[in-house]
């Protein structure tokens, strides 16, 4: 029985042609003639040869993975952006490496660490908060690191950075609710205390008190469904219930709305209005039909490529998250 997979030594002894011919045959751009391009692709075809990418890539940077980082990767809207990136990042030709972690620093460390073993030509990370010395390790060894809504190093040897405009989404944000006549408004955070989710809880307080609104931030747990829920009981239960209620992402405002109408009987938005953020698919179900800003995914995928591609050299940048509105906001 034959081997499953060829050597190109081999194809090129059927083939009767020289090995360098072989390499020519499935190299992008090489000169090669088109009897020899014939009889290599048929002696391929007969073996069942396949080129190697990955040892390819040890030494073209085109050629090597590109590595995608995340935790909770089963969550909706994470899972919404690898599929995403993955996506975008195959359509342009390249290999994807993604690592499984958690958000922990000894957890994104290790992660970046076995990154840099699999020789990866560029690293995204999409959640997690890695260490600047390890980051910064990455890129001196030649290997690119995104940012995805992460804070990172500065300085010549700085990470890139793709992330939303908070300050603008949050003061959109707080003149929704200043338009729906609510003047106390409770932010339910998320313990998990990401560079994202602090800068819209802080962002959203800030603007809703240059509103003239009372806003306070309430974290029951990490970004879970269960922690709205938490949250609500937290919140509702007692003096000064709030008439608004910002969750800090979508599917911890899915847990809230469920539990303020079945422990506390309120009807949205008639006694509370509720926002969100992220847009994920659960958000326009008929139950929620929540009130949120999109994060823009394919826009975050696409400037993703840019980089890897060398197509843009910009460092930062910064994309705008629009409101959609739904029926769980007043006005």
């Amino acid at each position: 029985m034959s081997r499953k997979f060829a050597s190109a030594d081999e194809v090129a002894q059927l083939a009767g042609v020289s090995r360098s011919a072989v390499s020519r045959t499935f190299t992008e751009g090489a000169s090669v003639s088109a009897e020899t391009r014939r009889k290599v692709m048929e002696a391929a075809r007969a073996l069942n040869y396949h080129v190697n990418h990955l040892a390819r890539g040890l030494s073209q940077t085109a050629s090597r993975p590109v590595c995608l980082i995340g935790s909770d990767l089963h969550a909706p809207f994470q899972s919404a952006l690898l599929a995403e990136l993955t996506a975008q990042i195959q359509t342009a030709g390249r290999a994807t490496l993604v690592i499984n972690t958690s958000a922990e620093a000894a957890s994104a460390e290790a992660a970046l660490t076995q990154a840099l073993q699999y020789r990866a030509s560029s690293i995204v990370v999409m959640s997690g908060s890695p260490p600047e010395a390890l980051v910064g390790s990455c890129i001196a060894s030649g290997q690119q690191v995104i940012l995805i809504n992460r804070k990172g190093t500065g300085g010549a040897a700085s990470p890139s950075h793709v992330t939303i405009d908070y300050r603008h989404a949050m003061t959109e944000a707080a003149a929704m609710f200043a338009r729906a006549g609510c003047g106390k408004v409770a932010v339910i955070g998320s313990t998990a205390g990401t560079p994202s989710l602090l800068a819209r809880e802080r962002g959203f307080v800030e603007a809703a008190q240059a509103q003239g609104m009372e806003a306070r931030i309430v974290k029951a747990g990490p970004t879970a469904y269960a922690t709205g829920g938490d949250a609500a009981r937290m919140t509702l239960g007692g003096q000064g219930r709030p008439d608004g209620v910002f969750c800090v992402t979508d599917l911890i405002a899915c847990g809230f709305m469920d539990a303020a109408r079945r422990d506390f009987g309120l009807q949205i938005p008639r006694d509370l209005c509720v926002l969100g953020f992220d847009d994920i698919a659960e958000a326009a179900w008929g139950g929620y039909d929540l009130t949120t800003f999109r994060q823009p995914l394919p826009e975050i995928a696409a400037r993703v490529v840019e980089l890897i591609s060398g197509a843009s050299s910009e460092r930062d940048s910064f994309l705008e998250a629009l409101p959609v509105w739904r029926s769980s906001m007043r006005g």
